[in-house]
């Protein structure tokens, strides 16, 4: 089975009860407060021992300073639906081309405490792609093994207080970065989804 169609299958199965997604950071929000449609990309690395390509943006930046996230951002009304949101995301930080992303599904939304509601979008990409960081927006380009991200002995459970609350979160860490908040939520619930090697 190629890779596209083993997550295809993964994402599309119903998870059993016993799997607990993660809906959100920002879940003491009322239903009703706005959100901000928010769409990110996840691309898998297609090779034998596949990743996932993670950006690290400078710590320059006004939101989110020099946390790993994956690429992507609100969508625009010029973009037809979460998945062109995601892709040209993708291309404008990271130089990604939209023609080398083979589509395998949408995850499970996450709402941010910042009020985005965000699509994670799930792609296979040829391995070692030419990558370019956008300079105002990403500092590094890396990947972390699929294996790692996905392997729950590697989410460690933290919490701190903010703005009053004790605030839980997931995080990781890879090769020096820090994966954490939204981003390691995102790949927890991945992680549970997909019940990657079970």
């Amino acid at each position: 089975m190629t890779l596209v169609n083993r997550l295809r299958a993964a994402l599309e199965a119903t998870p059993s009860d016993a799997v607990d997604l993660l809906a959100g950071d920002a879940m003491h929000l009322p239903e009703t407060s706005s959100a901000v449609d928010a769409a990110v990309l996840v691309a898998v690395t297609d090779r034998s021992e596949p990743g996932i390509i993670l950006t690290k943006r400078p710590d320059t930046m006004r939101k989110h300073p020099g946390q790993v996230a994956f690429p992507g951002g609100r969508v625009d009304e010029a973009d037809t639906d979460i998945v062109a949101a995601a892709l040209r995301e993708a291309h404008e930080e990271i130089a990604l081309p939209p023609s080398a992303a083979q589509l395998v599904g949408l995850a499970d939304r996450y709402r941010t405490i910042t009020g985005f509601d965000v699509t994670p979008v799930i792609v296979v990409v040829p391995p070692d792609l030419d990558l370019h960081p956008n300079a105002d927006e990403v500092e590094a380009i890396f990947e972390a093994p699929l294996s790692f991200v996905l392997d729950a002995a590697n989410h460690m459970r933290r919490s701190q207080d903010w703005q009053g609350i004790t605030r839980h979160y997931y995080e990781m860490h890879w090769d020096g970065f820090r994966i954490w908040g939204a981003t390691a939520a995102m790949l927890v619930n991945l992680s549970r989804r997909l019940q990657w090697g079970q």
